[in-house]
């Protein structure tokens, strides 16, 4: 049950790193003190430790979903800035050909009043 422990230990460490303080790292430490301490039977501990993995792989799927609707998100903003860049273009090409039909007509005016 030694090496248990130590393997134990090791993966509580690894789901530490991944914690805010916020996120449960109490409870991490709670187990890994428990674990350490051996006062607690070890049926509480594998409780425990069954508890923290189900927590972690609801949160790991809520980060999925925020990463999925990210990715939508980007898409959309994507495809509005390429339409938006477009119709700057097609104003842009509007305006260029509204000049050069005042210019021509200013001429046409000033070679009829001549």
């Amino acid at each position: 049950t030694s090496a248990l422990r130590a393997q134990a230990d090791a993966m509580l460490v690894q789901a530490r790193a991944r914690l805010s303080p916020g996120q449960g790292r109490q409870r991490v430490d709670f187990i890994s003190l428990a674990l350490r301490g051996r006062k607690v039977g070890f049926d509480k501990i594998i409780t425990l430790i069954d508890e923290l993995v189900a927590t972690l792989k609801k949160e790991q799927t809520d980060d999925d979903h925020k990463k999925e609707y990210c990715a939508v998100q980007f898409d959309e903003s994507d495809d509005k800035k390429k339409s938006l860049e477009r119709s700057l273009d097609d104003l842009a090409t509007f305006i260029a050909e509204t000049k050069d039909g005042i210019a021509t007509a200013a001429e046409e005016i000033k070679a009829l009043q001549d």
